[in-house]
């Protein structure tokens, strides 16, 4: 452990951005299907889409978003859980209403014990429009509350295209009392390009007006499912734009702190992309693992993957 003196404030920033820069720089292990990991079941990849990956703050479940048989209908969300952080994955089991439904409902985002961020396209009265989020928590094994669909533009971040990939940011309570929530927003139909934006959480409960996080957009590109590492200093996306090898890449970016601008997005490589299309990339909470979605063959067909630094 390093020990600074009191008030040396200056050294405890250099010695912070030092380690975030260790971090970020290191390279990434060629990625594996996670299904063909030692122990972890066979049927965390099928030949259906599966994809939207990220685990509980506890490292314990592993949420995904899969069209597999046994669902509702569309992409439903599913987990999988294990023993212990070195215990291998057991099979993924639908989380059921009223959290899955026959329209596509994906982008899992756990919270804490039992909170779960999600995207559903279901038209629901009210829905702002394609895709929006809603929050829900859990209130008793495998039984989950009725869903909360967020507020709806311009008092909220639900719009009237599709909103994806919500990642929530406490940054264990160092964002100076702020707490945020980072998402992209595009549309297929009209063809709207994705990018990525941020509403933070206002009066202890909802969140307020959304706002484009520009230095990580790309004007003409595709900038889409943003998720921020559990400190808030380092984001991964997915992106098409230029310098991507296949139809969409994973970028990485990094801030020395939490007040400031994110930096030019650098990609991750050929260890993690490849010209099929990666997407949903998900930090593990010490940020040491990595797990993303990868479309390498017909439209509908998607495996999940994961490599460590």
């Amino acid at each position: 452990m390093i020990r600074i003196a009191r008030g040396s404030t200056l050294v405890a920033v250099a010695v912070a951005a030092l380690a975030l820069a260790g971090l970020a720089a290191a390279a990434w292990a060629s990625a594996q299907k996670i299904d063909e990991i030692g122990g972890n079941s066979s049927d965390l990849n099928t030949p259906s889409l599966d994809g939207c990956p990220i685990q509980s703050p506890d490292g314990l479940s592993l949420y995904i978003a899969s069209n597999r048989p046994g669902g509702k209908g569309g992409l439903d969300v599913w987990v999988a859980t294990r023993a212990s952080t070195t215990a291998p994955w057991g099979a993924p089991q639908n989380l059921g209403e009223p959290v899955n439904s026959a329209a596509d409902d994906f982008c899992p985002t756990p919270v804490g014990k039992r909170g779960l961020f999600f995207v559903s396209r279901e038209a629901l009265p009210g829905a702002c429009g394609q895709g929006d989020i809603y929050f829900t928590h859990r209130t008793a094994p495998g039984a989950w509350a009725e869903p909360q669909r967020l507020l709806c533009a311009p008092a909220g971040p639900n719009s009237e295209l599709d909103e994806q990939g919500p990642s929530w940011v406490d940054a264990s309570g160092k964002l100076r009392g702020r707490k945020a929530l980072y998402f992209s927003r595009n549309s297929v139909t009209p063809n709207v390009p994705g990018k990525i934006f941020v509403s933070e959480r206002q009066n202890g409960a909802r969140f307020g007006p959304a706002a484009a996080v520009t230095e990580l957009n790309d004007a003409t590109a595709n900038d889409i499912q943003p998720n921020v590492r559990a400190d808030g200093l380092e984001v991964v996306f997915s992106s098409n734009r230029s310098g991507t090898l296949g139809a969409q890449d994973i970028w990485v970016a990094t801030r020395r702190t939490l007040g400031d601008p994110w930096s030019a997005p650098v990609n991750l490589g050929s260890a993690v992309n490849t010209a099929a299309a990666e997407s949903r990339p998900s930090l593990s909470r010490d940020g040491n693992q990595l797990l993303f979605g990868r479309a390498p063959g017909p439209e509908g067909s998607s495996d999940i993957y994961v490599t460590t630094r």
